[in-house]
């Protein structure tokens, strides 16, 4: 493999892993914010106990996502300098950002979240919870800002002497139309994966203490632990509600700045609908192997034209009309000031395919929309129950299930980015930078498979000590008493609350 295509699969495969952990971390320190306050204002213990609970479970999450986090920055310079010189002023800065505001946010105040259970007072290692949250939304701000100009370059021009971009605009970056989409769909989303997480472990409590011989304490238990399960699925329909409003207004965008990735996302390789026509949705394409043919295909009338402008009688490009448009020298976004002033330099870089990889952004769009759903049903499935009285049952089926609302909205989570990051192929910077061009020119293809597989490795061994810490103090459940919190003094010794 060229170093190009190893350095995307690196690139991806350290992207995806890492990512498994962001959303979780995100929505479950705001989930556990929740139940401290709970508690503050009723001061009732068993909130108490569940704050330490689920807390103790979201510290394990978020030191896995600090650690391969930190891989995500170094590569920029290790395999792709190219893409860092190009446009380093414009993607550097909210980088920097998210490291300076953010990041500093988010584990200064959680370490006085986790230290501080003894020595501040009640409302002051409240607000440190709530603000350690913050900056787990700051930081998607800055990151997704970020990830947001490679979609659609705004606030920025070429300048020819020097061969980069360089900003004009710092405040588009954060009113680019795709930011502005992108972020409440990802954090909605990522809202979706920590409330079924806290969904599925207070619910595989409930189900071990069905039991007619329970005694005071675990119908104390039960009591919190049908709170968290019934918190875990309103938070899941609100956030899956939230998703798919915020997909819709996500695709329409899509529409006007990338019409390939629309285009990919529905296989649609010839332009459809407009003169009364109505564009159609494909429930269903399968195509040739290469991806360039479609075989066999099922559509609904009218849906795409709706899901892209609003119109089910809408012109929607196809992938060969676009792929001619391009080559002729039409630009990916004809008002990006970015790709008006790189148009003359990008027609002598000899780039002549302009597809992605259509069974890649036409299943993980698919996939993702379908995990959604999906977890979104057993959401309202456990309100139903639970609004009956009826606790889960223990048994095949329900571990079956309780699997499902954790991993559907995190794989969901996954084939979104895997989507949006394969959509927007052959560029690295939409209709700019050419992915190939973006790479490290000095680092050959030797030096980025064995650091592939030096990380895959890693995050292998990583991923079973994940899983194993996660399982293990899951499976213990909230501490049987939480002693009552006293301020200690400045000459107190100072112990770590876990």
């Amino acid at each position: 493999m060229s170093p190009d295509i190893l350095a995307r699969w690196q690139f991806g495969i350290t992207t995806v892993y890492h990512y498994f952990f962001v959303p979780v971390t995100i929505s479950l320190s705001f989930l556990v914010a929740v139940m401290q306050t709970r508690w503050y204002r009723t001061g009732d213990a068993t909130y108490l106990r569940l704050t330490k609970f689920f807390g103790k479970l979201f510290l394990i999450n978020f030191a896995m996502g600090v650690v391969t986090g930190i891989v995500q920055e170094f590569q920029f310079g290790m395999n792709w300098s190219e893409y860092s010189r190009f446009v380093g002023d414009i993607f550097g800065a909210p980088l920097a950002l998210e490291a300076l505001l953010a990041f500093f946010l988010e584990s200064t105040f959680l370490g006085l979240w986790i230290f501080g259970w003894d020595r501040l007072s009640r409302k002051v290692h409240l607000m440190c919870i709530w603000l350690a949250s913050s900056g787990t939304l700051l930081s998607a701000v800055f990151i997704l800002a970020a990830n947001s100009f490679m979609q659609n370059p705004v606030g920025a021009t070429w300048n020819p002497i020097t061969d980069r971009a360089e900003m004009t605009d710092f405040l588009a970056l954060f009113t680019n139309p795709v930011f502005l989409v992108t972020f409440p769909h990802t954090v909605a989303a990522a809202f979706m994966t920590g409330s079924g997480f806290v969904l599925a472990v207070a619910a595989w409590h409930l189900a071990r203490l069905n039991k007619a011989d329970r005694t005071p304490a675990e119908d104390d238990d039960v009591a919190g632990y049908r709170w968290a399960t019934k918190l875990g699925a309103w938070v899941l329909l609100g956030a899956g509600l939230a998703t798919v409003i915020s997909g819709d207004l996500q695709a329409k965008i899509m529409y006007d700045v990338q019409p390939m990735k629309m285009a990919a996302a529905e296989a649609l390789y010839e332009t459809a609908g407009g003169d009364g026509e109505m564009a159609p949705f494909s429930l269903l394409t399968i195509g040739t192997l290469d991806g360039t043919e479609p075989v066999f295909e099922l559509h609904v009338p009218g849906v795409l034209g709706f899901l892209a402008a609003g119109d089910p009688y809408a012109e929607i490009p196809g992938i060969r009309n676009l792929q001619a448009a391009y080559q002729r020298g039409e630009l990916v976004n004809p008002d990006s000031p970015l790709q008006q002033a790189y148009a003359e330099k990008l027609a002598t870089l000899g780039i002549t395919d302009f597809t992605p990889i259509i069974p890649v952004s036409y299943w993980t769009f698919r996939i993702m929309m379908t995990l959604g759903f999906l977890a979104m049903g057993i959401g309202a499935f456990t309100l139903l129950q639970l609004g009956r009285g009826k606790l889960p049952k223990p048994g095949l089926g329900l571990d079956v299930t309780l699997i499902a609302v954790v991993l559907a909205p995190l794989f969901a989570n996954s084939a979104g980015w895997i989507f949006t990051e394969m959509g927007r192929q052959p560029w690295v910077v939409a209709g700019v930078l050419p992915t190939e061009l973006a790479v490290s020119p000095g680092v050959g293809a030797g030096t980025v498979f064995a650091s592939m597989v030096g990380y895959t490795v890693l995050y292998g061994a990583l991923a079973v000590v994940e899983v194993g810490l996660l399982l293990k103090y899951a499976h213990a459940g909230m501490p049987a008493e939480v002693p009552e919190v006293e301020i200690k003094g400045e000459d107190d010794v100072l112990s770590f609350a876990y």
